[in-house]
């Protein structure tokens, strides 16, 4: 593995790990909302297996997360950062790439398809518009912070980084997804991978979702369920893993 740092269109540094193989294939893997590199350790574990298969894989910190340099988030901003990762793959000689995103960042997938892209996985993903309470997620004072200054600032512990910054935009891009137009703009083969733990309000109502959006997805694209998996999948890593790694080994050899 290789640690790595490129450039975004902004002059931001990013910095990320590139898991080598023989194979002119790569998977770029994008993390969640606020996540990092490492995604509560689902990253590392998804990377190592897909690289054990024969895929070089990177795996990089969104601008405002992890190591990388400090901005604010957008959307508009992540699919920068993606659409950076990919020009750095090419530079280094990758011919075939396929993403992998998690959550928010199935999102900025979506948004970055460009024919270079041979296929995705995505989990927990969010292909619809989606409206959040947030003063649910987030403190009173936060709140007050967003209302008065037009971010919210989170602070971070035993994290790659100690605060990260949210603008408001980044909120009412959940709100201002438009799933048909998403979806249709995606020619390569898709797999959703989605839980339907009972428990998970959020996880259950993305996957309705997922769900009424794959007849604008090119054909041969597949939504699978984990029963019992929750968002973050963290009980069900083995299971994630071996449906997305034959994925990859089915539609990029």
């Amino acid at each position: 593995m290789e640690r790595i740092s490129f450039k975004n269109s902004r002059n931001k540094t990013l910095i990320g790990n590139l898991y080598h193989s023989a194979s002119q294939a790569i998977i770029i893997m994008v993390h969640g909302f606020t996540s990092d590199k490492f995604s509560k350790g689902r990253f590392q574990i998804l990377a190592e297996a897909f690289n054990q298969a024969g895929i070089a894989v990177l795996t990089f910190d969104l601008s405002g997360c992890g190591e990388s340099d400090d901005d604010s988030l957008t959307v508009d901003k992540e699919v920068d950062d993606l659409n950076s990762a990919i020009g750095f793959v090419l530079s280094r000689g990758y011919q075939k790439i396929a993403l992998y995103g998690h959550s928010l960042g199935s999102l900025i997938c979506l948004k970055s398809w460009t024919p270079i892209i041979v296929t995705m996985v995505l989990s927990g993903a969010l292909t619809d518009a989606m409206t959040y309470q947030w003063d649910e997620y987030f403190s009173r004072e936060q709140m007050k912070e967003l209302k008065e200054r037009g971010y919210i600032t989170i602070e971070r512990v035993n994290s790659l980084r100690t605060t990260v910054i949210v603008y408001k935009q980044m909120l009412k891009d959940f709100e201002e997804i438009n799933q048909k137009q998403l979806l249709e703009q995606v020619h390569c083969p898709v797999l959703i991978i989605h839980g339907n733990a009972i428990n998970d309000k959020e996880e259950c109502l993305l996957l309705q979702k997922s769900k009424k959006g794959m007849k604008y997805l090119p054909k041969g694209s597949e939504l699978e369920v984990i029963d019992g998996a929750d968002h973050r999948f963290l009980e069900h890593l083995d299971t994630l893993k071996e449906l997305a790694k034959n994925w990859y080994i089915k539609h990029i050899f």
